[in-house]
């Protein structure tokens, strides 16, 4: 009897505890892929697309024999066991408030034949790890030690042998959403490794002192595959390490940020939705013509401010923003235009090819305050502050805001300065200083 692989989050063949286990039987695996419309629907065009392209990779490392149904997983997955009489379904674990309760639906509906979610897409699962009280951690560093303190295996090599069972009727993939011109990453296993590699390579070294640079290639840009399993976080924690250095220890902390986020999201799934510290739940924020139209500028970057208008602008243009330039463009929607987070978190899962639940949620939740490990509502980045240090000769805004092209080095990050206006650019919709200190008054009437 064969058994059946679900993939998931996982779309690879190395490090995979899911895959190593089932194909330790002798009748062959079933791979298979569940188009679930509870999921497409919502996606952005860019993450679907770029699944898609993973989902192609994946068949030509199968073969050929990636099995994919469209519908509710709860019938197809039950439907295709039964059709295959397959001895068990193997997945890896999934964390998300959506995916607990498809997989107990699905494992309810499967009857005799087992559910098995052996592994997860993180190097510590969620909840795996407790404070010494029994309860969840809600600050970082205190999660970090205990993260380091726990360990992760190393990876698990990829199967010398993965027999298939051919012949199985497959859904064509639908065509990918039209995403105009916006560049994706190339997609699967082999891409996502090469690009480790490259970075671990070339960059790795510099990475503490430049990874806030977003005008030069100074960060791995692995998240879309990390977060479509293309490759597993213990891949590069493994070859972290015994290296010595600041660098190495930065990006294992960044992976460290990935976990702490999907804990958090484990024990707190509401948060996904909800401010985590309620009581943000009263800042007043803008509503009304005005506030759409703030929210429209800064969606198409035309903001008035070069580092926000180039990451916004950044966005469409590849899908991805450079992280340092997402706290940014963060802060100037919630603490210079006084919108929401949720409003900003639901644009970023529709254009991110990288938008993951936990992490972008709660990414947005820390630089609006009322998230755990919080920035402090009172940290208010200045626009422009931001780009004079971390753009230092305006190469970055010049990439992404063509109407600023002519203007030279740093002033590019004040062109209301200059003697004559850039052409076709628009003035500051808000000033930026008197924009904070409302913020902070509204931040008074709620602190308590």
């Amino acid at each position: 009897m064969p058994s059946v692989v679900w993939f998931r989050r996982d779309l690879r063949l190395t490090d995979h505890p899911a895959l190593c286990e089932a194909v330790a039987g002798d009748d062959g695996i079933v791979p298979l892929f569940v188009l679930d419309p509870a999921l497409l629907g919502p996606a952005g065009g860019p993450r679907v697309a770029f699944m898609l392209d993973c989902l192609r990779a994946l068949d030509t490392d199968l073969d050929g024999d990636l099995v994919v149904r469209t519908g509710d997983p709860a019938d197809v997955v039950p439907a295709l066991a039964r059709e295959v009489e397959a001895s068990a379904v193997y997945t890896s674990a999934d964390f998300n408030p959506y995916g607990r309760r498809r997989d107990e639906k699905v494992a309810g509906a499967l009857g005799d034949v087992p559910l098995q979610p052996i592994g997860s897409p993180y190097a510590v699962s969620p909840g795996r790890i407790r404070k010494p009280d029994g309860e969840p951690y809600r600050v970082y560093t205190p999660y970090y030690r205990a993260w380091r303190e726990h360990g992760y295996p190393r990876p698990a090599p990829r199967p010398d042998r993965i027999t298939t069972v051919s012949g199985l009727r497959s859904d064509p993939l639908p065509p990918a959403p039209d995403i105009g011109d916006t560049a994706l990453p190339q997609a699967g296993e082999q891409a996502a490794l090469r690009r480790w590699a490259d970075f671990r390579d070339e960059r790795l070294l510099s990475y503490a002192d430049d990874r806030n640079r977003p005008d030069i290639p100074s960060t791995s840009r692995l998240s879309a595959y990390l977060r479509w399993g293309c490759i597993h976080p213990r891949t590069p924690l493994a070859d972290l390490s015994g290296r010595t250095g600041k660098g190495a220890e930065v990006f294992r902390k960044e992976l460290a940020w990935r976990e702490f986020y999907a804990d958090v999201l484990l024990h707190q799934p509401d948060s996904a939705r909800e401010h985590l510290q309620p009581r943000y739940a009263r800042l007043e924020v803008d509503a009304g013509k005005s506030a759409d139209e703030r929210f429209t500028a800064w969606t198409e970057g035309r903001t008035g401010y070069p580092i926000v208008d180039a990451g916004m602008r950044q966005l469409r243009a590849e899908a991805w923003i450079h992280n340092r330039i997402r706290m940014v463009v963060a802060s100037f929607l919630i603490k210079d235009l006084h919108l929401g987070w949720k409003e900003g978190a639901r644009h970023f899962m529709r254009h991110l090819v990288d938008g993951d639940l936990a992490s972008n949620q709660h990414g947005w939740q820390w630089v609006a305050g009322s998230g755990t490990d919080a920035s402090p509502f009172y940290r208010v980045f200045n626009p422009v502050k931001q780009g004079q240090k971390f753009d230092p000769d305006g190469d970055y805004v010049r990439r992404y805001v063509p109407e600023l092209r002519k203007v030279e080095g740093a002033a590019v990050h004040t062109p209301w300065e200059l003697p004559e206006q850039p052409a076709g650019y628009p003035a500051p919709i808000v000033a930026h200083d008197e924009e904070r200190r409302e913020a902070l008054e509204r931040y008074e009437a709620v602190k308590g």
